[in-house]
């Protein structure tokens, strides 16, 4: 540890790199990335603190000195109205040419507000359990999906020191074992305990974190997709910026059919549907999850019913050459902007004029392609679908759900992945009440091994894997939705529905 003690150390504002200042007379506008802001009028202090504040990092009291109280007063309001726009660098303050900076604190979000907070003495810190450290733009950055600042580990020692608080430690130990000085130490931990990216143990010695109620509930992944998945709280481009146009080429709406022997699938008339479905109301009142099968098989026919309705391709829109429009298709259910990227894979094991094994289902011939007969294979599959249920099924035919990931991600950015999750429900609730019309018996699973399924179906895990699982079969002649529930259930709205008021 250094021994010579420095002067006080400051947090000096700084215009964000991805803020553009421009000037038109007394007008000042500060353009970003997602937000602008206009001020006006801009004149004599606060024009020149502006500027100075665009040329790098200064100390408040530099930026201050010398201004008459009402010009001091300016600059204040300034700052605050520029918020999100300015980042915090912690320097470490010495002469001028010598001070380097440790620490940047950059906004993510609109409200964002530092509140630096210094620790007591003997207090025992430790990064938030949500905290994690990863590389941006070349430099490592800490972050947290319960903050609103990204602190940006600009000095290797303020890196050792994030390393350290990995483990609980008190603020002096800290300091005892780091190469920066103990003010420097002091420092640091004021922003970032103020920031909420380390926190302080309370008396007991048991971190927030940890404690909190709430916070046990979450899991650090968990919370960190939630707020990247919505705006609001952090500050990259977002949603659908195509962000790879012109440089990749786009994933065709339509995959490419796999080789294999293809299996054609029966073509339901829609008239005859119309005629036996049941209302849209009876399927949705009497859908439920059905994990046990009829002594009768399943036919291929149902089969083909049943993927025509939900998963075939309806129409397919070709742009022109040179146009900026994107190839889309239309399928039975909603998608973020057409994309239809999810594709079925179907694994029989009962399945009465189809022979067992592991298909693609071709959306536009409306056929299935074998990929796998191997039974190890499909048993396998089976086992873990299996468990899923809590070993109460043994499925008769297992529908595997895949993203082709690049087709949303060549277009949304931020919310790719999220908008797969969401199609992804789409289907299964289209899925059980098209099973339901048909008199058949489904199950959505909210677990699958998405590293097998790829090696079974033959798929990259990283272009295209499974994001979904559903079991489908017969359905037991006796197996009806019963009109009361079992035993610990309570009647809160009666299913049937009441005519006239009366019930």
């Amino acid at each position: 540890m250094q021994t010579d003690t420095p002067p006080p150390l400051r947090t000096a504002p700084v215009l964000r790199g991805d803020v553009r200042l421009a000037f038109e007379g007394e007008t000042a506008t500060l353009t970003g990335p997602a937000t602008s802001l206009v001020l006006r009028p801009v004149r004599g202090a606060v024009r020149t603190a502006l500027t100075r504040l665009a040329a790098g990092p200064e100390p408040l009291d530099e930026l201050l000195e010398g201004l008459e109280p009402a010009e001091r007063a300016g600059v204040r309001h300034l700052l605050d109205r520029m918020g999100h726009l300015l980042l915090h660098s912690v320097l470490s303050c010495g002469p001028a040419a010598g001070r380097r900076e440790l620490l940047r604190l950059e906004p993510v979000a609109r409200d964002a507000r530092l509140e630096p907070a210094a620790p007591a003495p003997g207090t025992v810190l430790r990064l938030s359990r949500f905290a994690f450290c990863r590389s941006r733009a070349g430099v490592l950055v800490l972050e947290s999906p319960l903050v609103k600042f990204r602190a940006v580990l600009t000095d290797p020692g303020t890196r050792e020191l994030v390393a350290a608080l990995g483990a609980r430690a008190s603020a002096e130990a800290l300091a005892e074992g780091s190469a920066l000085a103990s003010e420097e130490v002091g420092d640091l931990l004021t922003h970032l305990a103020g920031a909420g990216l380390a926190e302080a143990a309370d008396a007991s010695g048991a971190f927030p974190s940890d404690t909190d109620p709430t916070l046990r509930q979450w899991d650090f992944h968990d919370l960190l997709f939630h707020s990247r998945v919505r705006s609001g709280r952090y500050d990259d481009v977002f949603g659908a910026v195509y962000p790879y146009r012109g440089e990749i080429a786009p994933q065709p709406a339509v995959k490419p059919v796999p080789g294999g022997p293809v299996t054609p699938l029966h073509r339901p008339d829609r008239a005859d549907i119309a005629r036996r479905d049941p209302s849209l109301t009876d399927a949705i009142e009497t859908r439920r999850s059905i994990r046990g099968y009829g002594d009768g098989e399943m036919t291929a026919e149902q089969l083909g019913e049943f993927l025509y309705r939900v998963q075939r391709v309806r129409a397919h829109y070709t742009p022109e050459p040179g146009s900026d429009r994107d190839e889309v298709i239309s399928r039975p259910y909603p998608s973020g902007g057409q994309g239809y990227e999810l594709e079925l894979y179907v694994t029989v094991r009962r399945c009465a004029g189809l022979a067992p094994g592991s298909y693609y289902y071709d959306p536009v011939a409306h056929t299935l392609v074998l990929v796998n007969a191997a039974e190890t294979d499909r048993e396998s599959l089976f086992l873990v679908a299996s468990r899923a249920t809590g070993m109460e099924a043994r499925p008769d035919v297992l529908i595997t759900m895949t993203a082709r990931f690049q087709r949303m991600a060549w277009k949304y950015r931020g919310i790719a992945y999220a908008t797969t999750l969401r199609h992804t429900g789409v289907l299964y609730q289209t899925m059980y009440l098209v099973a339901t019309a048909m008199g058949l018996a489904p199950c959505g699973l909210g677990n699958g091994d998405a590293d097998m399924s790829a090696r079974v179906l033959g798929l990259d895990y990283l272009r295209e894997s499974s994001v979904g699982d559903f079991l489908l079969g017969s359905r037991a002649p006796d197996d009806s939705v019963a009109g009361e529930p079992g035993e610990g259930w309570e009647m809160l709205n009666s299913p049937e529905w009441t005519v006239g008021g009366d019930r």
